[in-house]
């Protein structure tokens, strides 16, 4: 398989943000590569890509699945755009996390994350063109109790991007990170309603976002438009953090 259009990579693209990414990007004209942890991740977002993208299975905190993903990739083409979108949680109190609970966190969410970039940076060097966008979250600005760990591992990626795009401008690659806020996707239905209505009393605009909001963002960054713009973080949360 071979790729005719400019090739975006979307880890974490089964569902919620990374879907809304994945297609949004599809959208705008790019052949999409998409990752899930799961078979069957993989068979849905295949169905939803069609023609013009494909998928395989990657488990960021493994290096063999890491490097699979990365040969499969690289047999279509060279990625121009690298989302980072994958990424878990292991909540707990810090008196009570356990270390598996920090250390798979970071694992997945920034050592993995960064592994994926290395690996994908000789090619974007060689082209002398990329657009890295890695997904934060507010919290990395705010903490949030209960997530140590989290905002922990969002605020390293947001250093990570900063310090990145400083060693690659020359290259001509960019690296920017979306930073969302409160947005309403599977993940977050799991919390009480007491927990959602706390938490949209904060937001200025009144609303929950959307997964096309941090969507419309990642096109922006990715579009030649966004040319000078690098060691960016865009937060996307309707004014509930405006540091």
């Amino acid at each position: 398989m071979t790729a005719s259009k400019p090739l975006a990579v979307v880890t974490g693209a089964s569902r919620g943000i990374g879907l809304a990414i994945a297609t949004s990007l599809q959208n705008a004209g790019f052949f999409v590569i998409g990752s899930a942890t799961s078979e069957s991740g993989v068979a849905k977002l295949r169905d939803a890509l069609g023609e013009q993208g494909t998928a395989f299975t990657l488990n960021l905190a493994d290096v063999q699945s890491t490097e699979s993903f990365v040969a499969q990739v690289s047999a279509i083409g060279t990625p121009a755009v690298l989302v980072n979108n994958a990424g878990i949680t292991s909540d707990n109190l810090s008196m009570r996390m356990k270390d598996e609970e920090w250390q798979n966190v970071l694992d997945t969410n920034l050592t993995g994350t960064f592994r994926l970039i290395r690996s994908f940076l000789k090619g974007m060097m060689k082209a002398r063109y990329g657009r890295i966008i890695n997904i934060s979250s507010v919290v990395a600005t705010m903490g949030n109790p209960g997530q140590v760990n989290y905002c922990a591992s969002k605020a390293g990626l947001e250093g990570m991007t900063r310090s990145l795009a400083q060693e690659l401008g020359s290259r001509n690659i960019t690296v920017n990170a979306v930073a969302p806020g409160f947005i309403a996707t599977d993940m977050t239905n799991e919390l009480t309603d007491d927990q959602k209505n706390a938490m949209l009393a904060r937001i200025p605009l009144q609303r929950y976002g959307e997964a096309a909001d941090i969507a419309h963002a990642v096109v922006y960054l990715a579009s030649a438009g966004a040319g000078y713009v690098t060691g960016q973080i865009l937060h996307v949360n309707g004014g509930l953090n405006m540091g």
